[in-house]
């Protein structure tokens, strides 16, 4: 500890003189997207006034900010002036700006000046309700979120995580199946590593926060241009590279892991290039984490390259390629393992990547057209060999399941966007996704032993090679109706190739201002998705031969009803209030009466591989209130206050309702951060952020312990499904750390320590049956666990 404190203290010595950092960025017009010349940049607060004008290709630069957080505020005239907050200028990195302004609704000779900007606001202009844009700075702040944007997600309204293995992200009580992932425009397979078919979250996230700039998370209701969803919808983006500089950045973390990344210019265009590449640290180490002993290895590559704006317009490349592999060793397991038996060796790949080709080019000053063509790919391999008699003279080893899928995507997006005045702007595209699946499932676990071998069968649940296609054109328009309303109003449409289903889905959201620093707004939405597709293809035998009977099952669909009220109560705290009703239709449940229903998969690695002959006629319904209060980081702190108070019921082919697993009833979130200046010229800053969560138990159906002793393999009291519940979810995250900025040079260093979870509370994980000791064990998730990083920034 001596050792660390001396390191510290040099730094804080060669740090002690910080001097001055970068801002700069580009200023667009809202509506047509489209740059702005001859924006005016000013930065307030300043001893010496300094302000600088955009350029033809609306971008600005300010040199010589001082180091700290600071105050912007953009004009231009005939526009609403915004003011842009907490920008953290250092001496490692240039600060990088977007910057909208929106054209006065009645045309004026001044500048019109609004507050400061609200960054729950959420980039689309299209997106009114429900909706909410975050930044890098939040992802990597937040204390127990191990730099995650899934974990991010988990402290807005609306949404509960408690799980500490996985990054799954339930919204509202949807199951998490239900949510869209994009990058750049496009969707996108799940990007985690360890992901699984069908399934959007996982343990590690392969999103690099580093790379990504301010971008949008919609829980309801959202836009027309989105669809295949009935949940919520991630939008994410890249940021571009630093256009005029070299820069690097060394970091490592537990679960971040070590990573380098470098930017700079790249062409004569005003391009750029942003890389960055990262391998597990705990697989350099060889050590376990994140609820077992075996080592997770896990590495991804995330790149940006921008060729700049030419005469044929603006073309860029994006791109993420991940791996990753862990194997369970049976006798290295256990018996609280979060993901592994003592008994079986269990060896798992997976693999991830997309990469896309986007173009922009400007019509006019009002218009734009933006094309995108991607491909992406999304692959993991499990294979279990189970040890019989263990531990016997008898004991033998055979192979229990085998599961390879791949998953490849072909995806064209075309969006076309006009600004026709200042009251209306309209946009309209199609996207077109073609689907590769190749997917194999063998498997013994609770089969019969038909052939008299002594073991259970190796049964084949799905053994496929498909291709579909799902078309989505759409139309949307926002409506300035008033100065005071603005309406958002489109249609989405969805067409699948595999069984020839056409859907139209109405959007529309109304904002209404009608007081100063008060608005309302009011949303629906009608929503349509697939069944996954590991249940869509399951084999069932029928008089002898293999058919998939689910193939033909309709979408199922949810109307979304959203009411919400927001008040600005200073130029950094704004409060929020949402109700919402979400009926669900056409979910997919059993022919005869069951209270299966495939509203309740997609929250764990795979799904059941016994449903067949499934039918459209499930139901279910989500409903509750959320309260929001935040301050915005100004004067050197922030907070954040969530509470959401929800149902989430459904009804199998019995016809009884019952709990969804996603129904915890309440989810409450703190979090709150401090900043202190240190140092002989205060450039430097120590910082701590606290998080605490709680939330209800999940629903969870009881053991058959009986049945299951005699069947020796767990079977569950379907009758009673999700009739109990797990004590609820407690936990207290810490994190402190200290930024220093360098004396002479461009460069910065970061220290964080991350306390997760500090008063070891025991929150279940599961109870489940353990064949071994023919008892019912209940398992703890993670309990404390101290996480480390540090920024090199230069």
């Amino acid at each position: 500890m001596k050792e660390y404190s001396v390191i510290i203290l040099f730094f804080l010595f060669c740090s002690s003189y910080a001097q001055v950092g970068v801002v700069k960025g580009i200023v667009l017009d809202k509506q047509s997207e489209n740059p702005m010349e001859g924006a005016t940049i000013e930065l307030l607060d300043a001893e010496i006034a300094t302000g600088v004008i955009t350029d033809l290709d609306g971008r600005f630069i300010l040199k010589n900010v001082p180091i700290g957080r600071q105050v912007l505020r953009i004009s231009y005239i005939g526009y609403e002036s915004t003011t842009i907050p907490n920008v953290d200028v250092t001496t490692g990195k240039d600060i990088f700006l977007n910057v909208t302004l929106l054209e006065s609704f009645d045309q004026l000779d001044e500048v019109v000046l609004t507050s400061d900007t609200n960054k729950d606001r959420p980039l689309n202009k299209l997106a009114t309700v429900s909706a909410r844009q975050f930044g890098v700075e939040e992802v990597t702040r937040f204390s127990g979120g191990r730099s995650d944007v899934g974990r991010l997600a988990a402290n807005f309204a609306g949404v509960s995580a408690p799980d500490d293995s996985r990054n799954d992200i339930v919204i509202r009580g949807n199951s998490p199946t239900g949510l869209l992932w994009r990058l750049e425009g496009v969707p996108i397979p799940s990007p985690n590593h360890y992901s699984t078919l069908g399934t959007t979250g996982g343990p590690v996230s392969a999103l690099n926060p580093n790379l990504l700039k301010n971008s949008d998370f919609i829980t309801s209701a959202f836009p027309a241009e989105y669809g295949n969803a009935i949940g919520g919808v991630f939008d994410l983006g890249f940021r571009k590279g630093n256009a005029d500089d070299y820069e690097y950045t060394l970091q490592s973390g537990i679960f971040t892991g070590v990573e380098a990344m470098a930017e700079g210019p790249m062409g004569k265009n005003n391009g750029s290039f942003l890389v960055a590449a990262r391998y597990s640290l705990v697989g350099l180490l060889g050590i376990g984490a994140g609820g077992t002993a075996a080592t997770p290895n896990y590495n991804d590559v995330s790149f940006n390259l921008d060729f700049g704006r030419g005469k044929l317009g603006n073309f860029s490349l994006f791109g993420i390629i991940g791996n990753s592999d862990i194997e369970f060793l049976g006798d290295d397991i256990d018996e609280d393992d979060l993901f592994a038996a003592e008994d079986e060796n269990t060896f798992v790949e997976s693999r991830f990547g997309v990469m896309g080709l986007k173009h922009r080019l400007s019509l006019g000053n009002n218009s734009y057209l933006r094309t995108i063509v991607s491909g992406s790919y999304s692959g993991n391999d499990f294979t279990v060999d189970r040890f019989i008699e263990k531990n016997t003279p008898q004991e033998r080893l055979i192979r229990y399941t085998e599961a390879d899928n791949t998953e490849t995507r072909l995806t064209f997006s075309t969006l076309f966007n006009t600004k026709v005045n200042n009251k209306l702007t309209l946009r309209t595209g199609m996207l077109i996704e073609n689907y590769g699946i190749e997917s194999l499932l063998l498997d013994r676990n609770e089969q019969a032993d038909s052939d008299g071998d002594g073991d259970p069968d190796l049964v084949n649940f799905r053994d496929i090679d498909e291709n579909l296609s799902i078309l989505q054109p759409y139309l949307q328009g926002q409506f300035r109706l008033t100065e005071k309303i603005t309406l958002n109003a489109g249609l989405h449409s969805q067409y699948s190739t595999l069984n020839k289903q056409f859907v139209i889905a109405p959007r529309a959201a109304v904002d209404y201002n009608f007081l100063p620093n008060h608005t309302i707004n009011l949303g629906y939405g009608l929503h349509h998705q697939p069944v996954p597709l590991p249940l869509l293809f399951l084999n069932e035998n029928v008089n002898g031969e293999l058919i998939q009977t689910n193939r033909d099952l309709d979408y199922a669909q949810s109307s979304h009803y959203v009411l919400g009220y927001n008040v600005k109560l200073s130029d950094s705290w704004r409060a929020k209030v949402e109700v919402y009703y979400q009926d669900i239709e056409k979910a997919a449940v059993e022919a005869f009466p069951s209270s299966y229903s495939t509203l309740t998969e997609g929250a764990d690695f795979g799904f059941e591989n016994d449903r067949v002959s499934l039918v459209n006629e499930g139901v279910g319904f989500n409903q509750g209130i959320e309260l929001t209060l935040e301050k915005f980081f100004s004067k050197g702190y922030y907070g954040l206050l969530t509470g959401s108070f929800f149902d989430s019921k459904y009804e199998g082919s019995d016809g009884i309702e019952r709990n969804t697993p996603f129904n915890n009833g309440y989810v409450i979130n703190l979090l709150a951060g401090k900043e202190f200046k240190t140092g002989p010229s205060g450039k430097n800053i120590w910082f701590v952020d606290t998080r605490l969560t709680t939330s209800g138990g999940r629903y969870f159906t009881p053991v058959d312990l009986e049945a299951s002793q005699q069947a020796g393999f767990e079977i569950l009291q379907e009758d009673r499904a999700f009739s109990e519940q797990y004590d609820g979810y407690f936990r207290w995250d810490v994190k402190f750390g200290l930024k220093l900025n360098s004396r002479n040079k461009k460069s910065s260093h970061q220290f964080y320590f991350d306390l997760q979870n500090v008063t070891a509370n025991e929150n279940i994980f599961v109870r489940r049956y353990n064949r071994l000791t023919n008892q019912v064990d209940q398992v703890d998730q993670i309990g404390f666990f101290p996480d480390f990083g540090y920024k090199f920034q230069f």
